[in-house]
């Protein structure tokens, strides 16, 4: 497989392209103005703490969802911590297992038990129709995750948590800027939970926020996130340090006043992909609805190993080879992880439809910093790599390289 691999670099031996390209590079707006504003925290040496920037992005955010509360926070993955510890989570609670580690991490950190759920593969979101089989008596609350963008169904599973009395939270690391029926994800079940990481197509360098309109959760998000201080020296319950910064607080400012620009680039590489991958065997680029509003920030395709004559692992050993850094989101899901796989060893025959998605997905790079002839190659690599290749025992046969131009 390694000269297979290494045959493949077709421009005379070298790869396709002279720098890495990859997922997740991080969108940057306006350096200028965060440079501004850290040095303003400086001058001023309020570096935490309910600063006036962490203040400033919590009202920006809260104003551009039109949700009551936003609460930022350290990360996503504490931010998740925190709305299951004020939604008082406990014993079990139903999850997919097609989402990101930390999602299900956040809730076996505080001593609940995931879950596992599988999906729809239409829409690789949680299935409702799965969740209301695996409530017990122990089950506690439905955590859904708003994946690359595309919201669950979140009337179908406020329905199903209604009905059996269960807190409805939503991992909403992908959804930033993303609408479902016409109303902007964060206002959804109890609460709903944002990253900012650097990897997000707004971020804070390191970040996140709670979402809702309860009062008394937003009241207990904030108490928790500080220790659990209400005021100078009044502690009123277990808390930890959650809270987010001011130099994550000026970067997140600064990406939320940039991601119209952030959602145009991203929405311009989506539709040159669809286009130059359309007509390639086997390889099928995930759709959006567009009745909603997208952050088009994840380019998905999936790879049909019986059209595209080679399996997605190939495919992505061969980007890798030239550079093109795919991600195999979110493979090999949750529950082939450590430690559910050890807990939870035949939960697989469960999860079919996961396992099928994980095996197939390929997120490709996209952001500000990938443009139109990026694509464009990559493209053609895909398209060079499905023409030319086929399995033959787990092994990909050497490809005979094109004329160089």
């Amino acid at each position: 497989m390694k000269e297979s691999i290494e045959a493949l670099a077709f421009f005379g031996g070298e790869p396709a392209f002279a720098e890495d390209q990859h997922v997740g590079r991080p969108n940057i707006g306006d350096e200028e103005m965060v440079l501004g504003r850290v040095r303003q925290a400086l001058r001023t040496r309020w570096l935490t703490n309910d600063g006036p920037y962490v203040l400033e992005f919590e009202r920006r955010v809260s104003d551009m969802l039109g949700v009551r509360h936003c609460v930022a926070t350290s990360s996503g993955t504490m931010g998740l911590e925190l709305a299951v510890k004020a939604a008082g989570l406990s014993g079990e609670v139903i999850v997919p297992s097609f989402t990101f580690v930390g999602t299900v991490h956040a809730l076996t950190w505080l001593g609940i038990t995931p879950v596992f759920c599988d999906i729809d593969p239409a829409t690789h979101t949680i299935d409702p129709r799965r969740v209301e089989p695996l409530i017990t008596p122990k089950t506690s609350g439905i955590l859904g995750v708003h994946l690359w963008g595309r919201p669950c169904d979140v009337e179908a599973l406020q329905s199903i948590a209604s009905s059996s009395n269960l807190t409805l939270l939503f991992d909403a690391a992908h959804a930033f800027g993303c609408s479902h029926g016409g109303a902007m994800v964060g206002a959804f079940g109890a609460a709903e939970v944002f990253s900012f990481h650097a990897t997000k197509v707004c971020n804070a360098f390191e970040g996140g926020a709670v979402t809702t309109n309860d009062d008394e959760f937003a009241d207990a998000v904030r108490i928790m996130r500080n220790f659990g201080f209400a005021g100078e020296d009044d502690v009123r319950t277990l808390g930890t340090n959650g809270k987010m910064n001011e130099a994550s607080a000026a970067m997140g400012l600064t990406s939320v006043e940039s991601i119209g620009d952030f959602i145009a680039h991203n929405e311009r590489n989506y539709r040159t992909y669809r286009s130059h991958l359309s007509g390639i065997p086997g390889i099928k680029i995930l759709s959006y609805d567009e009745l909603d509003r997208h952050n088009y920030h994840y380019v998905v395709i999936t790879v049909d190993e019986a059209a595209a004559g080679l399996t997605r692992d190939h495919l992505h050993r061969l980007l890798t080879a030239e550079r093109v850094l795919a991600r195999r989101y979110f493979y090999p899901g949750c529950h082939r992880c450590e430690p559910y796989r050890s807990q939870f060893s035949n939960v697989g025959q469960r999860l079919g439809s996961t396992e099928f998605v994980a095996s197939r997905v390929l997120c490709l790079p996209t952001g500000t910093a990938v443009s139109d002839n990026d694509i464009a190659a990559i493209c053609a690599l895909i398209r060079f790599c499905v023409a030319n290749s086929y399995q033959v025992s787990g092994r990909i046969r050497p490809l005979e390289r094109p004329e160089r131009a």
